[in-house]
């Protein structure tokens, strides 16, 4: 099975790479392991219909699947603690709707 390209917006660039190195590693094996669609996955619903969500440890990687040139690729749009990803990807989605 070919592997699915997986690319990642800024925010999710900045973030993996401003924690500690434990954390860094386990977010970028993370990343890695979703081109074999392998990982805590699972797809997030209500106003966040489309998505999927990536659980890395208390981190939640939320990301969509797409598809471009007849290939399948994922796009990693935002990362943040569980606690917060919510509330933060629902206006995000909110604003690009608009």
């Amino acid at each position: 099975m070919k592997p699915i390209k997986v690319e990642v917006s800024e925010q999710v660039f900045s973030f993996v790479m401003s924690q500690a190195p434990d954390a860094r590693k386990k977010l970028r094996r993370a990343l890695r392991a979703l081109q074999a669609e392998r990982g805590d996955i699972k797809a997030l619903e209500g106003r966040l219909s489309g998505y999927h969500r990536l659980r890395v440890g208390p981190f939640w990687i939320i990301f969509r699947s797409l598809f471009q040139d007849r290939a399948r690729m994922v796009r990693c749009e935002f990362i943040e603690r569980r606690s917060v990803v919510y509330e933060m990807m629902e206006t995000l989605v909110s604003r690009l709707k608009s």
